[in-house]
């Protein structure tokens, strides 16, 4: 992480985003209710040294307030977005929206506990 990265995250007074992989693991082994069931077992695998693919998540905090705000992120989320994107190029060599070798970037819903099937 640089430090603009690093400042980016400790000027923000809620964080939002979390990383993961690449000896990363933002989270402290997942905690289910911050990082919902995926991201939790991802930052947990990160955290006991499992390979698993560079990565973020945003919170379920961040959920709640985006609907609490009408449908609006604050700004500092944008900059932790990009410091996740960053923390992801570094680790794979590839950049987002590189239109000759680009990173592809998978992205999936997660909640705090399982719905009913």
């Amino acid at each position: 992480m640089t430090e603009t990265d690093e400042a980016i995250m400790t000027k923000t007074t809620t964080r939002y985003v979390y990383r993961f992989g690449g000896g990363v693991d933002d989270g402290g082994q997942g905690d289910r209710n911050l990082l919902g069931g995926k991201g939790a077992n991802l930052d947990g695998m990160a955290a006991i040294g499992l390979p698993v693919p560079p990565g973020f998540t945003i919170t379920t905090e961040m959920c709640t307030r985006y609907y609490e705000d009408g449908g609006v992120y604050p700004d500092s989320v944008k900059a932790e977005v990009a410091t996740g994107l960053s923390h992801i190029e570094g680790i794979t060599g590839k950049k987002f929206g590189d239109a000759a070798d680009p990173l592809l970037v998978s992205v999936r819903s997660g909640a705090r506990a399982r719905c009913p099937a």
